[in-house]
């Protein structure tokens, strides 16, 4: 049977088991149990032959949230199971953000030579990425998605930060600064790791050609390495996934999958009012032609949405923006530098999802100390908008540095390929008209360009490393 009928199937049995459990039909209760695992069983022989790792991520959610409401003595005991895959994904956080942050600076050295549009692209990149920031924050905290989760960690934590010593500010600059890089990466001090690479980036740009390709070549092996290696931990997350969700309902009940559900409302809004109060009236102020524009990024944001990975997207993205206009030389430096640099889906999914941490734990944050978890997140993504879910290792490896727990992650893990979906769709949008935008500034957009019938069916253009 094809996979949309079976689909279908389990869809429907979902829904009659849904209401057979809503719906006081006075039949034993074992038979809407009965009804719900005959539908996961539907579901499980549709998914199974697919290789989509969202698809297995969902099903493993919804068999999880089934142990946690028929067997909690069971569904406790899986909780083993989220923490060896957190633990899996704090192995990848140190080399990544070491090997993508060098890449994306040291990298790209020949600012200097680029001058101008390097400079404006940095300046456009911070602008509309500070904006992203600002959305997601204000949006997050007017929802409060997650408020009124339950959690015995919360007081736990309540009392460990209780006794903590008042920090200073010198203490907290101090904090910044690493003394010893291996000792920071044991701890897991994201952070220190992060100015380690920035000024280790800047020293090996300073260097002569040859030991700094040397060693450009070593990191970007590297940052390719753990791409890879985070692919192969992403395997893992429908184990992860499920047992995180089976713990949850077992001992929390459905409460948290209603916030997260929610945070999924709010990050949706914010996006759409991401894209129409800032990304709109940037493309109407620089003269942007908008139906050539829609039309040329409709694919490769497409392709973005769907396979949640803005590396996917990028030769398509690339050629689009060359065939509305823009020179191929400001194309081939502002997209792949804005790989790195204007990520405006995730760093606004980031201020999202770390103020919702804090919500679920009880966390009250101040004003500053949300800008200043959120910086450090928009740090610690550069060059990851490749991976998909990178931003949820990343969010993951950030959290003990501002003595938030990671579990409230676990509620966001259930739903994150729908956030992911569309973080990365605007990811991609914002360096498509970013492209649209440096070319214009330069004065270099071509008003009446006719791109060649053949321009879509050439050679994809070789970009920089991502």
């Amino acid at each position: 049977m094809k996979f949309s009928r079976l689909f279908g199937l389990a869809i429907l049995l979902m829904l009659v088991a849904l209401a057979l459990t809503v719906l006081n039909t006075g039949l034993p209760p074992a038979v809407p149990t009965a009804a719900r695992w005959l539908a996961l069983a539907v579901l499980a022989v549709a998914v199974a032959p697919r290789r989509s790792l969202t698809l297995w991520i969902v099903l493993s959610m919804l068999v999880g949230i089934e142990l946690g409401q028929d067997a909690p003595a069971v569904a406790l005991n899986l909780k083993v199971l989220s923490d060896a895959f957190l633990r899996l994904v704090k192995t990848i956080i140190a080399p990544l953000v070491f090997a993508t942050l060098v890449v994306g600076i040291a990298g790209h050295a020949n600012l200097k030579q680029v001058g101008r549009m390097g400079l404006k692209a940095l300046i456009y990149f911070e602008v509309v990425t500070t904006f992203a920031l600002f959305i997601g924050l204000a949006a997050i905290n007017f929802t409060k998605a997650g408020v009124g989760i339950k959690h015995t960690a919360i007081t736990e934590k309540a009392d460990a930060l209780a006794v903590a010593a008042p920090q200073s500010v010198a203490d907290i600059i101090l904090h910044i600064f690493p003394e010893n890089i291996a000792k920071s990466v044991a701890e897991g001090q994201v952070l220190q790791v992060v100015v380690f690479a920035i000024l280790f980036a800047i020293g090996l740009a300073l260097t002569p050609e040859k030991p700094r390709r040397l060693m450009l070549d070593m990191c970007e092996s590297l940052s390719e390495v753990m791409f890879k290696f985070t692919n192969v931990v992403m395997y893992f997350a429908p184990l992860g996934v499920g047992g995180a969700m089976a713990y949850t309902v077992a001992k929390l009940g459905f409460g948290p999958l209603l916030n997260a559900f929610q945070l999924l409302l709010t990050l949706y809004g914010a996006l759409i009012g991401f894209v129409l109060i800032v990304l709109l009236p940037v493309a109407l102020l620089m003269r942007i032609p908008l139906r050539r524009f829609v039309a040329a990024v409709a694919e490769p944001v497409s392709i973005a949405f769907a396979t949640t990975s803005s590396e996917a997207a990028l030769p398509r993205a690339m050629e689009a923006m060359e065939s509305i206009g823009v020179p191929r030389r400001i194309v081939a430096f502002v997209m792949p530098t804005g790989y790195s640099f204007n990520l405006d889906g995730t760093t606004l999914y980031l201020s999202l999802a770390s103020v919702f941490v804090a919500q679920a734990a009880g966390i009250q944050l101040s004003f500053g100390d949300q800008m200043l978890l959120v910086f450090t997140l928009m740090l610690t993504s550069k060059g990851v908008a490749g991976v998909p879910r990178a931003s949820l290792v990343i969010l993951l490896a950030t959290l003990p540095s501002f003595n938030l727990p990671a579990w409230p992650v676990f509620i966001i893990l259930g739903i994150d390929a729908l956030m992911d979906m569309a973080r990365t769709a605007v990811n991609v949008l914002g360096n498509c008209l970013a492209s649209a935008v440096v070319a214009r500034w330069e004065g270099e957009f071509i008003d009446d360009y006719v791109a060649p019938p053949d321009l879509l069916e050439a050679e994809p253009l070789a970009p920089h490393h991502v």
